[in-house]
This record gives structure tokens, C-alpha cells and sequence, in this order.
């Protein structure tokens, strides 16, 4: 029979006082991932152990006993019905304030104490080194001994998108605080870091997605400018790498090689600041890109990418606000069936309207000279004027899209699947339909003339939205019938 080592940790205990609860969720991670540490540093120095390592992941738990109805106004911070929810919970340092925050509504919500103490859903070890940068878990075959023998790896029975995409049974145990597992939020946070090269902890709460590079270095601009205002509020600019500046003059050095997604991160100390995520090209990537900072719990995404304009009316450098999608991306189909409406949220097409009215200083019928609200066609066919159009042109006429692209639809059905607020301003790059093919000259003074622009209308957004109290940002069409309380 195998033995099994287990650290020895103190016993479920109820809280009533969040910040306590919160401090006991770090100091039982950290003896779980401090145990796995060492007996895998032990393991690799001195060979095949003759027991097994274990060590599990902290656990959130209530109990309800009535179906009294909470503030019909709220849309997350109470569960939907009477029982045991739990959650489990991975890097409670990175999650503080997060977590801190929705153990309050929950105490407050339901008049009950949390309990907090170990699950049982063992922690990988892969996920439990991941932070100690003495230490990796080295190839199948090279530590000498089966690694699974002696300590857990990932699972994939607990590392899906079941309770969010609501296909999570639970008849026979808990119902779900939150919409992942905690070792679904690790598989994440170690994907997070491979594309974008940046640590998770860089990641602030306001996300804009765009697909050029050319945004970039107009994003550093702006930063610097910000760093420079000492009212500004933003503290440091991050580059890939981990590369961090705090003063406008500072050098910021770029990495030899970019990753697949580059990201940068305009902070504030609360995390209120500005991410820009370039996706590049696809709705693979968008799709990619949005899974995973999905687990971050981000308060809005955006997408301020370029776009096909479709109508006649349009021209070159016209902004597009999107109220629906025409979901022909593919990518999503498995896990949001494209009947599903993807709504307009009027918080974040409000905020988009303004920053827009603010920085191009029009108003009203002058606005609708450059802007045009209505559908955005998201395909994944980079090249789909080469195929015979006569299918394509119909449906896109049929829906009354307005304008073409590859990412936007994904994002803002990601948004919708994760409960993350999002929204679409896109710019009118080129005109395919009319003849506007984007070639080099043409793209280059467009860029040139558009791009600051463009950005900062979304920098603009994401400041109105910083401003809304979260309950209201939070919309409640995002909510479904059995939702989890944990926003």
C-alpha cells in the first residue's frame, strides 16, 4: 500500500470577518505549495521517494437554509437557492482584494459565516512550482522516476468550462461559489504567462484587445504622458518581459523576441489601470486571449481593432460601435451555440458614445458624420473576398452588418460567456466591397492619422467605466437562472 504525505493543516473553520478568512485561505496555500516545493526539491536531489505527495487546494464554503430573496438589484454576491456552495481557490495572494470583496456580499448578503479549510482536489505539482523560479518540473522520464507516481498532475475532470457554459452537475455535492475551479484558474494563469510574457499580477482590471501593433507604441506614448502627470493616478508602465518603468524619461527595454500576444499594463495601485492586449489576427487567438484572462475577473474588455467598412456611406478612418454580432467566427460554437443573443450592455455603449463625443469634440447628429452604430460580422476567413461573394454579401446584407472583422465577435461572445462586460469600437480600415482594397500607402496614412485617435477613445471608455460602481457595470442580462455568487 502506498503511503501518502500530506502537510498537516488546521481544520475547517467558520469566519465572519472577510479579511480573516481571506488570511486564512494565504496561510493554507502557502504550507500546501511550500510542502509540494520541497518534496519535489527532495524527490529530483535524492531519488524516487518510497511515498506519495499530496497536498490540496483551500476551499470556500457556505451553508443557506432559506430562499428568502436577497436585493433583486444585485446580479452577483448571494447564491440563487439553499444549500452548500463551495469553490476552491488557487493563488489567494494574487485574488486579495477579489476575494476579500466577495466574501463581504456573501456574509452580508445571506447573514451566514464562510468556512474556510482545505479541499479535497489536490494541487499539481506543476501548478504548485509554477511560482518558485528555483524550480521546474522537468520532462516525462528526466526526474528519474514517474512523476505521477508521486504526485498529482493536472486533471482535466476539474480543469474545464463546465459551470461556466452551465453544464456542471452537482446534484451530489456542492453548488458552485465561483465560475472556475481553482485548478482551472492555474492552467490559466501558466497560459497567461507563456503568451503575453508578462506575470498575471501586471494584469489590471480594464483590458483593451486590438489587432496591430501599431497601437502599441501609441500606448507607451500616453503612458508616459501619464507617468509624467504626478495627478494621473497610474503608478508604472509594464512591457513584455516584465520589463517595468515608473518615470516618463525611464528606457524601456524590449525583448529580443515578442511572444505570441504582446501586453502591456498601465497600473494603479488599487488595479484600476489600462492592460492593452495585442491579439493579432483571428478569432483564435481572441478566443485564446479571452479564455484565459477571463480567470483574472477583469470589470470590462474591450476591442479597438480595424475593421471592413461595408457600406458605401463610410470612409476610411469611421468608427463603428457595435449593438450586435454576426457570429461566423466558428471558434465558440461548441461552447455558445450561435442562437444565443449576444446583447448590447447600455453601460459600456454609453461610455463608448461619450469618449468618442470627447475626443473627435462632436455631438449629437454631428456625431453620426464619423461614427455609425449597428451589426459587426466577425468571420474566420482572413481572405474571404477571393470566394465567391454572392453567399457571404447576402448574409452580411440579411443582418444589416455595418461593418467586417475577425475578432470582434469572439471577444464580445467570450465577454458573454464569462460575465465580462465588454464592448466593440472598431475603425474603418479599408472598403473591399467598394473597390477600398488596404494597400501599403493608403494603410500608412491611415494609421499615421487614426491610430492615437482610436486609442484614445477606448483609454476614454475604460475611464468612464472605472468611474461606475461595480454593481451597476455588472450587468444583470449577464446572470443566468443558477448563477454562482462569486462575480
Amino acid at each position: 500500500m502506498t503511503i501518502i504525505k500530506t502537510p498537516d493543516a488546521p481544520k475547517p473553520e467558520q469566519f465572519t470577518d472577510p479579511k480573516a478568512a481571506v488570511a486564512r485561505l494565504e496561510a493554507l496555500y502557502e504550507q500546501a505549495t511550500r510542502f509540494l516545493c520541497d518534496s519535489f526539491s527532495a524527490a529530483i536531489e535524492h531519488g524516487a521517494p518510497t511515498a506519495r505527495f499530496r497536498a490540496y487546494y483551500p476551499e470556500i464554503r457556505i451553508r443557506t437554509s432559506s430562499y428568502a430573496h436577497v436585493d433583486s438589484r444585485l446580479s452577483f454576491g448571494h447564491v440563487s437557492e439553499p444549500g452548500i456552495h463551495a469553490t476552491t481557490v488557487t493563488r489567494p495572494d494574487l485574488f486579495r482584494s477579489y476575494l476579500t470583496q466577495q466574501i463581504a456580499l456573501l456574509i452580508k448578503n445571506h447573514d451566514q459565516p464562510v468556512t474556510i479549510g482545505p479541499s479535497d482536489t489536490p494541487i499539481p505539482v506543476h501548478f504548485a512550482v509554477a511560482n518558485n523560479p528555483d524550480l521546474h518540473v522537468p520532462q516525462q522520464g528526466a526526474a528519474g522516476f514517474t512523476l505521477r507516481d508521486v504526485f498529482d498532475v493536472p486533471d482535466l475532470t476539474t480543469t474545464n468550462d463546465d459551470i461556466v457554459n452551465g453544464v456542471y452537475d452537482h446534484e451530489d455535492e456542492a453548488g458552485p461559489l465561483a465560475l472556475f475551479t481553482a485548478q482551472r484558474v492555474d492552467y490559466s494563469l501558466a497560459r497567461l504567462a507563456h503568451y503575453t510574457a508578462t506575470d498575471p499580477s501586471h494584469f489590471q482590471n480594464h483590458v483593451l484587445f486590438t489587432n496591430y501593433q501599431f497601437y502599441v507604441s501609441e500606448f507607451e506614448n500616453y503612458a508616459r504622458a501619464q507617468l509624467a502627470d504626478p495627478d494621473s493616478g497610474y503608478t508604472s508602465f509594464v512591457s513584455t518581459g516584465n520589463v517595468e518603468i515608473k518615470g516618463s524619461e525611464e528606457e524601456l527595454l524590449q525583448p529580443l523576441k515578442l511572444p505570441q500576444m504582446p501586453t502591456y499594463h498601465l497600473k494603479r495601485e488599487d488595479g484600476s489601470g489600462i492592460t492593452l492586449v495585442n491579439i493579432g489576427v483571428g478569432p483564435s487567438n481572441a478566443k485564446t486571449a479571452t479564455d484565459h484572462i477571463a480567470v483574472l475577473r477583469p470589470h470590462a474588455w474591450l476591442m479597438v481593432g480595424h475593421c471592413a467598412g461595408l457600406r458605401n456611406t463610410q470612409a476610411l478612418g469611421d468608427f463603428v460601435l457595435a449593438h450586435a454580432y454576426l457570429r461566423e467566427d466558428k471558434v465558440l460554437d461548441d461552447d455558445l451555440p450561435v442562437w444565443v443573443p449576444i446583447p448590447p450592455l447600455a453601460e459600456v455603449q454609453v461610455a463608448l458614445e461619450s469618449a468618442v463625443a470627447e475626443v473627435t469634440e462632436l455631438e449629437g447628429y454631428e456625431l453620426k458624420r464619423i461614427m455609425r452604430t449597428g451589426t459587426v460580422a466577425s468571420v474566420d476567413n482572413r481572405n474571404w473576398e477571393l470566394r465567391d461573394q454572392s453567399g457571404p454579401v447576402q448574409r452580411l446584407s440579411q443582418s444589416r452588418a455595418i461593418a467586417l472583422d475577425m475578432e470582434s465577435a469572439t471577444i464580445a461572445a467570450n465577454g458573454y460567456r464569462f460575465r465580462v462586460p465588454y464592448g466593440t469600437l472598431l475603425c474603418v480600415s479599408d472598403k473591399p466591397l467598394h473597390g477600398e482594397l488596404k494597400l501599403p500607402g493608403m494603410a500608412s496614412a491611415f494609421y499615421t492619422t487614426q491610430v492615437s485617435r482610436h486609442l484614445a477613445i477606448g483609454i476614454r471608455a475604460m475611464e468612464h467605466l472605472r468611474g461606475m460602481p461595480l454593481e451597476r457595470l455588472h450587468s444583470r442580462k449577464l446572470r443566468s437562472f443558477d448563477e454562482t455568487a462569486f462575480l
